[in-house]
């Protein structure tokens, strides 16, 4: 029973919510890490979930993960070649292509040679993050719902919750973030919450009264979301046999966490499929582009898959802003807290919260991995 249980919880660990996630800071134990050749074979559970979340055929799911795979390589070159000029980049899902932006149209054949488009905008990169970073620094109401740098756009975007457009606190907070810099206003359904949940059953983890789910194995243990518990907790599988205890956790500001894993059990580089699809192997956490496919797994609506929406972005919750969050399509509810979110086989990150569920749809973020990784200094255990 304990080598069932032990299994469980580390597939479960790498489950990722989905499967396929980002990252930012590479770690040597992270990004930089394995990623094995184009012929590692893919998961016919995940291109089932892509068919059913992302309404593609199983050619175009095929394609899709290998235009994607090369976007995240050209991704890297192209900042590199772009510099100070850079202004972000994107995937494009219909044209299967990396666009990147540039201040400087002098750079922008260079850029090209590294296979990507390009295109040419008024603010770089670094004055669009700079922007966010003094608007980071106001004080958000709840009516603002997150704020994150659109390449796209080449604006800071300010996500507000649509019922309180008008609310005069509102109002305020926009008139100082358009002094912060290039700032545009669009409007979302709800405000964010967080994904932890009561104990009930399922293939989670437990900690006091809470259900959460396992991110991605570690050597040692497991990340997982920082909301879900504080350091010395104690930490109980699914059958609620003891695994281990909270080493590090940080909420809000950041939203992660580890769990050392111990008494019997141990861990291994897979994501759980639920009898769903296919266990996912975890081969490395090479950061997906926006505009990417990804995938989620949870304990309690297992897999759901969508696509990345934006990086870098500030959730503003209920118990305080948390940052450098990445914003997705999928969907997620109560319990999925922690969770893994991966694209293709590289892990991205552990599901956060967001709005909506499974049901009639929403969004949800994720705390990148590699942030994680590098914060605790853990090696991301890979097949």
């Amino acid at each position: 029973m304990r080598r069932t249980t032990t299994l469980r919880t580390a597939l479960s660990a790498l489950l990722l919510l989905g499967t396929w996630a980002t990252a930012s800071a590479l770690p040597a134990s992270a990004a930089e890490g394995p990623t094995r050749s184009p012929q590692a074979p893919v998961s016919p559970g995940l291109l089932d979930a892509m068919q059913r979340d992302l309404g593609l055929t199983r050619d175009a799911a095929e394609s899709r993960l290998a235009a994607e795979k090369k976007a995240t390589a050209t991704e890297r070159k192209a900042r590199g070649v772009a510099g100070s000029a850079y202004g972000g980049s994107w995937f494009d899902a219909e044209r299967g292509r990396l666009t990147v932006a540039v201040t400087d149209d002098e750079i922008a054949d260079a850029v090209r040679e590294t296979g990507a488009a390009v295109r040419l905008v008024r603010h770089s990169a670094r004055q669009l993050d700079a922007a966010k970073t003094r608007i980071d620094a106001l004080s958000a109401p709840a009516g603002v719902g997150s704020w994150h740098v659109d390449p796209k756009a080449n604006k800071v975007v300010v996500n507000v919750v649509a019922e309180h457009r008008d609310d005069n606190d509102v109002r305020a907070f926009l008139a100082r973030a358009r002094e912060a810099g290039p700032v545009t206003v669009r409007q979302t359904a709800a405000a964010p919450r967080t994904f932890a949940a009561g104990t009930v059953g399922g293939d989670p983890y437990y900690t006091g009264n809470v259900r959460c789910s396992i991110g991605f194995s570690v050597q040692g243990g497991f990340v997982t979301a920082g909301h879900c518990g504080s350091p010395g907790a104690a930490v109980y599988g699914w059958d609620r046999s003891y695994v281990g205890n909270f080493q590090g956790s940080s909420f809000p500001d950041n939203d992660y966490a580890w769990v050392n894993v111990g008494s019997g059990w141990w861990t291994v580089p897979v994501v759980l499929g639920w009898g769903t699809v296919p266990d996912q192997l975890v081969r490395g956490s090479a950061e997906a582009p926006v505009g990417a496919s990804i995938c989620r797994s949870g304990s309690t609506t297992h897999w759901h898959c969508g696509r990345v929406l934006a990086k870098n972005e500030t959730v503003n919750y209920s118990q305080g802003a948390v940052h450098q969050m990445t914003k997705t399509s999928v969907c997620a509810e109560p319990g999925d807290s922690g969770g893994s979110f991966i694209s293709g086989d590289q892990a991205q990150g552990v599901t956060s919260g967001g709005w909506g569920n499974c049901a009639s749809g929403g969004e949800t973020w994720h705390q990148p991995v590699n942030e994680i990784l590098n914060r605790y200094g853990l090696r991301l255990h890979t097949a």
